[in-house]
């Protein structure tokens, strides 16, 4: 349980992304690190007293004991060497995902994303140095899951066991996916992504259907159909899973910027299955989800690897 001030807040857990995501990172330092002092540095990247002390400020809300300072720098320094892994590894949530699970938090707590930015402000924290540690809580376990789970499949003899012990075969949803890019150049991003957002809103209600797609794109300037083919609920991203799951067949999604421009997806297709490789989807998200909600050895052994090679000097 966390307090902050007369609201009680109820944590919330952090979905993971499962394709790949540009990457929202970076450095907690804020850009105020030049006037405070520079406390320690991980492989080169600093961590300031500014840090620390929003740091030692979260930690108060979350009415932990003990020396904050030692436990905030800790913290602090495991998450630097995580953060650089993840980096490297480009295995990062995106910065709409993060958006999306700060306003989850505020949502259970029964206040705005805005509302909860303000308390975390009065209280030493900010709202940055929050999505800083939501974007590793997030990404970190998806990295270490892509480091040792399994990358094979299911085998036959544990699918049988696993729906034997269930007694009949998971159902879920099916989904066949159309991707519908307004593209946008990175060097025009700041000054055409409005204008791009409105014309991709605009051709939702003039969407003809997934088949004649590629005619419709054709009539329009720098728009890109992709067909995404097969996808179940279980490996849904979760930046495009609540779109996704209150869109009727045959419709379209909201848009969303992304880094390739302003999307949306359409439905072509979609029906309730209990195939085996739907069974093992299922079976295997809920594995991830056990993974995640407990106590993995493997973020520590992970951990300690990256910490035995890192470059730590104390100033």
């Amino acid at each position: 349980m966390m307090n902050f001030g007369k609201a009680t807040f109820r944590t919330v857990a952090f979905g993971t992304a499962l394709l790949a995501l540009p990457l929202f990172l970076a450095p907690l330092a804020s850009d105020a690190q030049a006037a405070s002092a520079v406390t320690v540095v991980v492989n080169k990247n600093p961590i300031t007293s500014s840090d620390i002390s929003k740091r030692v400020a979260f930690l108060k809300l979350q009415r932990q004991k003990g020396n904050l300072n030692t436990l905030a720098k800790e913290q602090l320094i495991d998450e630097a060497l995580k953060r650089e892994e993840i980096a490297r590894m480009r295995m990062s949530v995106s910065t709409d995902a993060v958006d999306a699970s700060f306003a989850r938090f505020a949502a259970s707590n029964k206040m705005t994303p805005a509302q909860l930015t303000q308390i975390l402000s009065q209280s030493g924290v900010t709202a940055e140095h929050f999505k800083a540690f939501i974007a590793v809580q997030m990404s970190w376990p998806r990295l270490v899951n892509a480091r040792y789970g399994s990358s094979g499949r299911m085998s036959n003899q544990d699918l049988v066991t696993r729906m034997m012990e269930r007694k009949e075969k998971p159902v879920t949803t099916e989904y066949f996916l159309q991707q519908i890019i307004f593209v946008i150049p990175e060097a025009k991003r700041k000054s055409i992504t409005g204008k791009r957002k409105s014309e991709a809103e605009a051709s939702r209600s003039k969407y003809p259907g997934c088949e004649q797609a590629k005619t419709f794109a054709a009539t329009m300037m720098d728009v890109s159909i992709r067909d995404l083919g097969r996808i179940l609920a279980p490996e849904l991203p979760p930046d495009w899973k609540p779109l996704i799951e209150k869109t009727k067949e045959g419709g379209t999604t909201g848009t969303r910027v992304t880094e390739k421009g302003v999307e949306y997806l359409a439905i072509c297709k979609q029906r309730q299955v209990s195939d085996d490789f739907a069974a093992e989807v299922v079976f295997r998200a809920e594995d991830l989800t056990k993974e995640q909600s407990s106590d993995n050895p493997n973020e520590k052994k992970y951990l300690d690897e990256l910490r035995k090679k890192a470059q730590i000097v104390n100033n």
